[in-house]
């Protein structure tokens, strides 16, 4: 079994299963560990949904004791990425995020929420049926990161180009 295929088999089982999810948050931990440090964990997991969490602690800080706006934009880019990934296996897809806009509206000072959502419809429509006849698709994702008293922090839209790995042309 590959590194994708436990990975896959995780997420699958993570929204129904505490147990899973767990294990999931220990796996992405060692898959990517520049999110380490940083704690960052999926809190909840469907196929049209994400929310991960960045807790309020010494490693995600900035100069004021708030949460760096770098670990916001970190947070929001792992769920809107994670939710893509999970329903475009990186086995047969490439993910590449191209762009990222971040509005903060709200100084952090507790555990945050970044939130991802894409509808079974937008993934056919927006996705799937331009991938029939287009080499690539870009996609916008919006990812609403919230704190734990429900005040609305910062708004990222990341932007993905997603593409079959034929048709990637590496060499000219």
């Amino acid at each position: 079994m590959t590194g994708f295929d436990l990975l896959a088999s995780l997420t699958k089982g993570a929204g129904k299963s505490r147990f899973r999810l767990w294990m999931l948050n220990v796996l992405l931990g060692q898959v990517v560990p520049f999110n380490r440090p940083h704690r960052f964990k999926i809190i909840e997991i469907d196929d049209t949904l994400v929310r991960t969490t960045a807790p309020y602690r010494r490693s995600n800080y900035n100069h004021i004791r708030g949460i760096h706006a770098c670990a916001l934009a970190t947070v929001s880019e792992f769920s809107a990425g994670f939710l893509l990934m999970q329903n475009f296996a990186p086995a047969d897809y490439r993910l590449i995020m191209s762009r990222m806009d971040i509005e903060y509206k709200y100084q952090a000072k507790k555990r945050v929420i970044s939130e991802s959502r894409l509808s079974r419809e937008e993934i056919e429509l927006d996705i799937l049926k331009p991938l029939e006849t287009a080499p690539s698709v870009d996609i916008k994702m919006r990812s609403d990161v919230v704190d734990d008293s429900g005040n609305l922090v910062a708004v990222a839209h990341t932007f993905w180009q997603i593409k079959r790995w034929d048709k990637v042309q590496t060499r000219l």
